[in-house]
Formats: C-alpha cells, sequence, structure tokens
C-alpha cells in the first residue's frame, strides 16, 4: 500500500514520540499521573521497548513517518498518527493495509476513548460484550472485531 513500509530499527525515535504525544494529550486528562506521563512514559524507553517488536509494526512514511500500526497475531496492538496529522486519513490507511494485509480483525480499545470507537466503527469494526481492566487502572479495555 502507498506510504506503507515495515518499521525499521530507524524508525524506533519518531514511532516512540508519536506514541508519547498521543497518550499524553489524550489519556493524561483521564489518568492525571504526572509520573506515568512525564517520568515513565519516555521516547528513549519505549525505544529499548520496541526493538523486540518491530517486526510487528508498520509506518507510514510520506517524507517522514507520520503514524505507525502494531499487528500481532490478528490483533490490532497499536494505531497511532502524530496528533498534527490526524483527520488526514493516515489512521484510515494504516487500518486498511492492517485488515487487508495481516488480516487484523480485533483490538481492544480503552471504553472512555470515545474519538478512537467512532473511527474503528466507522472501518467495519463493531463493539463486542468482551472487556477487561486496563493494566494498573479501573478503567475499562472493549473489544472491537470485524
Amino acid at each position: 500500500m502507498e506510504n506503507i513500509r515495515q518499521a525499521t530499527i530507524a524508525d524506533l525515535a519518531r514511532i516512540a514520540e508519536i506514541e508519547v504525544f498521543n497518550y499524553r494529550l489524550n489519556f493524561y486528562p483521564l489518568f492525571q499521573s504526572d509520573d506515568f506521563y512525564f517520568n515513565e512514559l519516555q521516547v528513549h524507553k519505549l525505544m529499548e521497548k520496541y526493538e523486540k517488536l518491530v517486526g510487528s509494526m508498520w509506518v507510514y512514511d510520506e517524507v517522514a513517518v507520520k503514524g505507525f500500526i502494531q499487528v500481532e497475531n490478528r490483533e490490532i496492538k497499536k494505531l497511532f498518527v502524530e496528533p498534527v496529522l490526524q483527520g488526514k486519513f493516515i489512521g484510515s490507511k494504516l487500518l486498511n493495509f492492517a485488515t487487508n494485509e495481516c488480516n487484523a480483525d480485533y483490538l481492544w480499545a480503552l471504553e472512555k476513548n470515545v474519538k478512537a470507537i467512532k473511527f474503528y466503527k466507522r472501518h467495519g469494526f463493531h463493539l463486542t460484550s468482551d472487556k477487561k481492566l486496563e493494566e494498573d487502572t479501573t478503567e475499562y479495555l472493549i473489544r472491537l472485531e470485524r
């Protein structure tokens, strides 16, 4: 698919940066954990973690990496787009790639992340009755399937 390629080690700083910005923008207001969002959640720490997972990641690269998706065993583990570039179909292209090329057919989303749930529903996913607690929180993740 156009502009989507397998991630490489060289992409990890950019991937981690996109995730950190998204987590702080979208989840900090909900969880309000200064220690996690400003001390634990660091680009260099995510880069180290993702070195082992780079084979399950794809990036949208158009002059620079603008978004990424991680798929493992048909599950979409992560999908993030640079916040200032959201709404430009990058997430849609990554999601379509994952469903068409990786046979991805389910994911877990934070129940309170209404924006993400609406996005996935527009792309053929539907809510299931499966729920689980987000690790170390009192918030629920809900399963969506195609």
